[in-house]
């Protein structure tokens, strides 16, 4: 029988009221099969059979209200569709209204609700609604935390090829939650769930790969799956891979693929590939040198907190490289960055307060955060107070002090720090 006479043979039957039939005309203009996809027309069959008490064109008008198609769409419309398919035992319904309720969609957000309804379809074995349950006993939804019930309910859907549900059990059995900490089970769900394209479980793997943490390195097995996340779009693969090629590990080193992917990265606003970006800009390496790129790019890392990015801007502020010369601003830069810790920050803070840049001249300020960045072992803090000891600025001249500070900086290689050491060392 061919598609024409198959619809035409249904349309009779769906014209005297046959329920099923109507589903099955529904169903051939939804999907466009043996005549033109035509959401507006699947939507008036699947009302007819749905008025006729038919639980799947419940369901089916559930979604049509759920996802807008050949209808305005509305949750609750959605949600009254979908009870009276779940009523009847129509598992997708139950899992989808279950997730209606954890959504707030339709419906005011109920958790306990959620569970009831996922519950329902899960038990009968269907892999969304064993997710989803997974997911609320994970995260104490609806029901008392319990990982191990978390455990269960994601194997489940697992079994069942649910990548969503493969990946969550390798961040599962990576961390030790619900179960012993296994990496071998871990790289096993993630490879599952990578290999059906789930780009998350494609970067933890290619991480996995990259550290060597729970399997041998293997940098080229992380480049290959740093691509396919990549390619699906993931910034932080996409930032990863910018830095194997950067880098050359695991690739051939190639700075315009680095910069390829960084832009990739940084489009999306991903904070560190702003930061390497910036960098490549600032070097000229893999595109054309450009200081006013890089403050660009430098600065919106800088807005979300990226401490490399605050100090390096903080640079190009004192010293005028594609913005002119601000101390004030470069001040502010340097103390965003110092106040987290940025060992480089905190030393150029120091030289600011130490030379009356952007700041009133305070030689104990510039102590306190040499001492702040000398601590974290920043060879030119250690020299900078090596120095400020021995000429007695901002506090007593110290040579003690002074030649404790020059011979942390000599160790580290610092040819000033030698010299001064020579010279103290000679006149002790």
């Amino acid at each position: 029988m061919s598609e024409n006479e198959k619809f035409d043979e249904l349309s009779k039957k769906a014209e005297q009221g046959d329920a099923k039939a109507q589903v099955e005309i529904g169903d051939m203009y939804y999907f466009g099969k043996g005549v033109e996809q035509d959401y507006k027309k699947a939507f008036e069959w699947y009302t007819n059979a749905a008025e006729r008490g038919d639980a799947s064109a419940q369901y089916n008008l559930g979604v049509m209200y759920d996802n807008g198609q050949g209808v305005e769409q509305d949750y609750e419309f959605a949600v009254e569709w979908y009870t009276k398919a779940a009523e009847q035992e129509n598992v997708s319904a139950q899992n989808n209204l279950g997730v209606m309720y954890a959504n707030g969609q339709g419906v005011e957000r109920d958790y306990e609700k959620a569970v009831e309804w996922c519950t329902k379809a899960a038990e009968q074995g269907d892999a969304f609604a064993q997710y989803h349950l997974g997911l609320m006993y994970a995260n104490g939804q609806g029901v008392e935390q319990d990982c191990n019930k978390a455990i269960e309910w994601y194997t489940n859907a697992a079994e069942q090829g649910m990548a969503s549900a493969q990946y969550n059990l390798g961040v599962m059995y990576a961390n030790g939650q619900g179960v012993e900490r296994d990496y071998e089970k871990a790289v096993e769900w993630y490879t599952k769930a990578a290999e059906q394209g789930d780009a998350e479980a494609q970067r933890n793997l290619a991480k996995i790969y990259y550290y060597g943490e729970m399997v041998k390195q293997d940098l080229k097995k992380a480049v290959l799956w740093y691509m396919k996340a990549a390619e699906q779009g993931n910034p932080d693969a996409q930032f990863r891979l910018g830095v194997l090629y950067d880098d050359g590990q695991g690739v051939a080193q190639d700075y315009e693929k680095a910069v390829e992917w960084y832009t990739k990265a940084a489009e999306q606003g991903d904070a560190s590939a702003q930061l390497n970006l910036g960098c490549m800009y600032y070097d000229g390496r893999g595109v054309a040198q450009d200081y006013k790129k890089a403050i660009e790019l430098f600065t919106k890392a800088a807005e979300q907190g990226e401490n490399s990015a605050q100090f390096i801007l903080g640079f190009m502020y004192a010293n005028g490289q594609g913005v002119a010369q601000d101390f004030n601003k470069a001040v502010e830069l340097y103390t965003e960055a110092a106040d987290q810790r940025d060992s480089s920050a905190q030393n150029a803070l120091g030289f600011m307060y130490a030379n009356g840049h952007g700041v009133e001249q305070d030689y104990k300020k510039a102590i306190e955060w040499y001492t702040k960045a000398a601590e974290q072992n920043h060879v030119g803090a250690q020299y900078n107070l090596g120095v400020m000891y021995e000429k007695g600025d901002g506090t007593s001249e110290n040579i003690k002090k002074a030649i404790e500070y020059y011979e942390m900086a000599s160790l580290q290689g610092d040819e000033d720090a030698k010299e001064a050491l020579e010279r103290l060392n000679g006149i002790k």
